[in-house]
């Protein structure tokens, strides 16, 4: 298990880090120090519902953050698409081997679970991209509740995952996926949380 965890992980990173570099250069202030920025992601972390996970997924990228609510939101949600994309190469590699003769039920848990997954990719995709496009006044206040709907919808789709397993006996298999997709639905839950604090922040500001 920490062999298969330490694997997510570096997968994670990998995938993420073309918008992070992205996000790095267009910094416009750099800071030798970045205590204050590491302390500012702890505190607004402390509004999601995994604080340590949160705090500790984004406090790496404190150089790109640094005391910006906006940014944090952003990386936040490429991280939770990150782990999305993991869990569906898990998925479609499981179900390329699940035997639907033997174990129907949990070939077709694996096959939605896949289908929910993707899903979940199409909109966390499509609030970073909005995320990357943002406007002021009324046109933000659109764009940011677009990203807020696509992200919840986004945590319904995984959740959906893990439900479509209930009438599968337990096993390997049932255990790993629903694991896994628990993990994945902590990132996305964090990166909604954060949304929602930065639309609070900017619209009541």
């Amino acid at each position: 298990m920490k062999t298969h965890t330490a694997l997510f992980h570096l997968s994670l990173l990998s995938t993420a880090t073309a918008f992070l570099l992205a996000a790095a250069i267009a910094t416009p202030t750099t800071y030798s120090d970045n205590s204050k920025a590491v302390e500012f992601i702890r505190t607004r972390c402390k509004a999601t519902l995994y604080p340590e996970l949160c705090y500790t997924s984004l406090s790496v990228y404190a150089n790109t953050i640094q005391q910006s609510l906006g940014r944090l939101a952003r990386v936040a949600v490429a991280i939770s698409l990150a782990t999305a994309r993991n869990m569906t190469s898990y998925v479609a590699e499981l179900s390329r081997h699940a035997e639907y003769g033997a174990a129907p039920l949990t070939a077709a848990a694996l096959h939605d679970c896949f289908s929910t997954f993707s899903d979940a990719i199409d909109q966390i995709r499509g609030s970073l991209r909005q995320m990357g496009k943002m406007k002021t006044g009324e046109s933000f206040r659109f764009q940011m509740s677009n990203v807020q709907t696509w992200m919840s919808a986004a945590l319904t789709s995984e959740e959906t995952c893990t439900d479509g397993f209930e009438d599968v006996a337990d096993g390997v298999v049932k255990s790993e996926v629903c694991d896994r997709a628990g993990n994945v639905k902590k990132f996305t839950s964090n990166a909604l949380a954060l949304v929602n604090s930065y639309v609070s922040q900017e619209t009541n500001s």
